[in-house]
């Protein structure tokens, strides 16, 4: 296996480059000041741009991270010229060298379509554009802060701590934001499996591995749902009383939902649509079916609010990818190619604050399998302030 690499004099580069100088991988570093890259690297062959395509003709694959960082002090101009010009340059060099496959690396920072800073919109603009080209095979990875054996950046000053000390706090700060070890990387790269274009990769660390994450949410969960029934337990009864005073039928409504690991559970909501309304989901259940108090508490998600059960029985979060029905087999199965069942499902999630409903199935998880990918305390507050300020609208029903 022939790899070019671009950048690897970066954080990113040193940690990963002698991962890939596995027996059988010959590397070309390529950067503008190969002299360094051969200082860091005596025995990897190295060039400069202007000799790539003549030294990597017909090799295999050609990663690139020679980036402009979110923390470079430069203009939207200057980030455009680094991040999307230059790229688009490399990627035209390697056609012509005839290289197989271009990997991109990218930031996770370019998937949040509300981010409109420079770094952020060159990168988005970098894959556009990208994904334009003809002869050239591109994929793209996006990873969000990246460490290895030791840490850069802004983390850098863990460095110093004992090796036990620096791990724990790092532990703890993970919980926070995604990460992912280059090693991830690294194992992705050597085993030459890429997404497409259209594709989205996001790789980062398992948050359910990661003790003060699973704890903190739990707690999280476990406190406003006991919140919920200590001092909200008489709006919980009117709702119930003016449900069944409303129209015939129970209260709380009753069903089976795939949970984590696909086990079924049941689980609880008010009641918001006529009684004998068919089993399905919502998408396909007419809007004659709900009640006038029914849309009112869809409309707020107040329907939701018995979930604190399910919470407390610790088959659900607050944030999590919603529960579908056992009858969903498509969206089951989506999910389960892509692990999002590996995560108990939630009241709320990534996708329904952006409008995505069961009508969808393969876009939904595809959107669930980002929101595991992601999954951090800051992204669930977040999910969180934004389903009460009712950003998304749960399920559409069919008209």
């Amino acid at each position: 296996m022939r790899i070019v690499i671009t950048g690897g004099s970066g954080f990113v580069g040193q940690n990963l480059v002698p991962l890939l100088a596995k027996p059988g991988v010959q590397l070309l570093l390529v950067g503008r000041d190969p002299a360094r890259l051969a200082r860091l690297f005596p025995d990897i062959e190295t060039c400069g741009y202007d000799n790539l395509e003549q030294r990597a003709k017909g090799w295999d694959l050609l990663v690139h991270l020679a980036v402009a960082n979110t923390d470079a002090k430069l203009d939207r101009h200057e980030f455009m010229r680094v991040n999307v010009a230059f790229l688009i340059e490399i990627a035209n060099k390697a056609r012509r060298a005839g290289i197989e496959r271009l990997v991109n690396i990218s930031s996770t920072h370019a998937l949040d379509e509300t981010n409109h800073g420079a770094y952020a919109a060159s990168k988005r603009q970098a894959v556009k554009q990208l994904a334009a080209m003809e002869g050239l095979k591109v994929s793209t990875i996006y990873l969000p802060v990246v460490y290895g054996d030791r840490w850069g950046g802004r983390l850098a000053k863990l460095n110093r701590l004992p090796n036990w000390l620096a791990r724990a706090l790092f532990s703890a700060l993970a919980a926070l934001k995604p990460t992912v070890h280059v090693s991830r990387l690294a194992d992705r790269i050597l085993s030459a499996q890429f997404p497409e274009p259209e594709t989205e990769l996001i790789l980062a660390d398992n948050q359910q591995a990661n003790a003060w994450f699973t704890a903190i949410k739990r707690t999280i969960d476990l406190a406003a749902a006991l919140s919920v029934l200590l001092f909200f337990w008489w709006a919980l009864a009117l709702i119930w009383v003016i449900i069944r005073l409303q129209s015939p039928g129970p209260g709380i409504f009753a069903q089976k939902r795939v949970g984590k690991d696909g086990r079924q559970f049941v689980c609880y909501k008010f009641r918001t649509m006529k009684l004998g309304t068919p089993q399905a989901g919502t998408h396909e259940v007419s809007a004659g079916a709900i009640t006038s108090f029914g849309r009112y508490l869809r409309a707020k998600k107040i329907d939701e609010l018995p979930q604190i059960l399910n919470i407390l029985r610790n088959e659900m979060s607050l944030i999590g990818p919603r529960p579908c029905l056992p009858t969903q087999t498509a969206l089951i199965e989506a999910r389960r190619l892509l692990g999002v069942l590996e995560v108990k499902p939630g009241i709320s999630g990534l996708a329904q604050i952006n409008g995505i409903d069961m009508s969808d199935p393969e876009r939904l998880a595809k959107w669930d399998a980002r929101y595991l990918a992601l999954q951090s305390l800051r992204l669930d507050l977040a999910i969180g302030l934004s389903t009460i300020a009712g950003k998304g609208r749960g399920d559409k029903v069919a008209q």
